[in-house]
């Protein structure tokens, strides 16, 4: 085997690569060949000296790519502007849950208002009512929560609004307590609405609203 092998084979040992021979037959050319063995050790400077020697200086451009940046980034205006809306939402539908608890608890407290209903059914309405609001007030707090609460809330405005105006063309309700029920379309309008902005951005939960974990 000539010395040109052995050779390609200390090369691709400095490198890291396979020897292509047992290292043991290496060990032993380099052992019995003194041109061999000359060449490694220039071989092995070389490449150490390559590997230590210093970075080539570069300029500086931190100063220029900051500069070529944007002032503000692409959608920041939309951005700020669609948490200003969302927070504005929220603060409305935090004061409907606010009213509707305000009209739903005397009920379940004492039946008050309850029109002559038993008292029972006064109570349960006003639990009913109660936890209309609840969810009013959690989704204002969570707005992710908001596409999981429609459901719920959608279907009982549905059904009460067309009940309530059968009902005040017969009689059978009076005009005020009709009215108190635009507060719960007021309501589900505004969690439609949340529920529908957070689709359009994907339904991802907002970083800022995430439990920082401990």
């Amino acid at each position: 085997m000539s010395c040109l092998t052995f050779r390609e084979a200390l090369s691709a040992r400095l490198d890291g690569e396979p020897l292509g021979m047992p290292a043991c037959e290496l060990d032993e050319h380099l052992a019995a060949c003194p041109g061999c063995a000359a060449w490694a050790g220039a071989a092995e400077r070389v490449t150490r000296r390559a590997r230590l020697a210093p970075a080539p200086p570069v300029p500086d451009l931190t100063a220029t790519v900051l500069a070529a940046l944007p002032r503000e980034l692409p959608g920041a205006h939309a951005a700020a502007r669609a948490r200003l809306v969302d927070t504005a939402l929220r603060l409305v539908l935090l004061a409907v849950g606010v009213a509707q608890a305000a009209l739903a608890w005397p009920v379940l407290v004492s039946g008050a208002g309850a029109m002559s209903a038993p008292v029972h059914m006064a109570r349960e309405s006003g639990a009913w009512n109660l936890a209309v609001a609840a969810a009013f007030l959690a989704v204002a707090a969570a707005p992710w929560l908001a596409a999981g609460a429609l459901p719920f809330l959608g279907t009982f405005v549905a059904l009460l609004l067309p009940v309530t105006v059968a009902d005040l063309r017969a009689g059978h309700v009076h005009a005020d307590r009709a009215v108190a029920h635009l507060l719960l379309l007021a309501g589900v309008t505004l969690v439609a609405t949340l529920a529908w902005r957070g689709r359009l951005r994907g339904g991802v939960r907002p970083v800022a609203d995430r439990p920082v974990a401990a």
